[in-house]
Protein backbone atom coordinates (compact mmCIF):
# COMPACT_ATOMS: atom_id res chain seq x y z
CA UNK A 1 0.00 0.00 0.00
CA UNK A 2 1.46 3.06 -0.90
CA UNK A 3 1.77 6.12 0.44
CA UNK A 4 1.99 9.80 -0.81
CA UNK A 5 4.84 11.65 1.27
CA UNK A 6 5.42 14.88 -0.66
CA UNK A 7 7.58 16.95 2.05
CA UNK A 8 11.40 15.26 0.97
CA UNK A 9 14.31 15.58 3.22
CA UNK A 10 16.94 17.47 1.41
CA UNK A 11 19.66 15.82 2.42
CA UNK A 12 18.84 12.38 2.26
CA UNK A 13 15.88 12.13 -0.09
CA UNK A 14 13.26 10.53 2.55
CA UNK A 15 9.97 11.56 2.40
CA UNK A 16 7.41 12.38 4.79
CA UNK A 17 3.51 12.86 5.10
CA UNK A 18 3.64 16.15 6.88
CA UNK A 19 5.96 18.79 6.89
CA UNK A 20 6.44 18.66 10.68
CA UNK A 21 7.50 15.10 10.47
CA UNK A 22 10.59 16.61 8.30
CA UNK A 23 11.32 18.96 10.38
CA UNK A 24 11.72 16.53 13.17
CA UNK A 25 13.39 14.25 10.63
CA UNK A 26 16.02 17.21 9.81
CA UNK A 27 17.47 17.07 13.39
CA UNK A 28 19.02 13.49 12.26
CA UNK A 29 20.80 15.46 10.55
CA UNK A 30 21.83 18.74 12.11
CA UNK A 31 22.29 17.02 16.17
CA UNK A 32 26.11 16.58 17.24
CA UNK A 33 26.73 12.66 16.77
CA UNK A 34 28.16 12.07 20.37
CA UNK A 35 28.13 8.64 20.94
CA UNK A 36 30.45 6.66 18.99
CA UNK A 37 31.17 2.68 18.42
CA UNK A 38 33.61 1.67 19.75
CA UNK A 39 34.15 -1.08 17.11
CA UNK A 40 34.08 0.95 13.48
CA UNK A 41 34.00 4.05 15.04
CA UNK A 42 30.37 5.12 13.36
CA UNK A 43 28.98 8.01 15.57
CA UNK A 44 24.82 8.63 16.24
CA UNK A 45 22.92 11.44 17.98
CA UNK A 46 20.63 9.05 19.92
CA UNK A 47 21.97 6.41 22.10
CA UNK A 48 19.02 3.71 21.01
CA UNK A 49 20.33 4.41 17.63
CA UNK A 50 23.82 3.19 18.98
CA UNK A 51 22.30 0.30 20.78
CA UNK A 52 20.75 -1.05 18.05
CA UNK A 53 23.85 -0.41 15.30
CA UNK A 54 25.90 -2.58 18.22
CA UNK A 55 23.72 -5.72 17.09
CA UNK A 56 25.98 -5.56 13.77
CA UNK A 57 28.91 -6.72 15.64
CA UNK A 58 27.38 -8.76 18.50
CA UNK A 59 25.14 -10.46 16.05
CA UNK A 60 22.75 -10.15 18.75
CA UNK A 61 18.96 -10.43 17.22
CA UNK A 62 16.44 -7.99 17.85
CA UNK A 63 13.35 -10.02 20.45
Amino acid sequence: HWEEKPFKCPECGKGFKGHCRLLTHLQVHTREKVFLCAECGKSFSRKANLVVHQRVHTGERPH
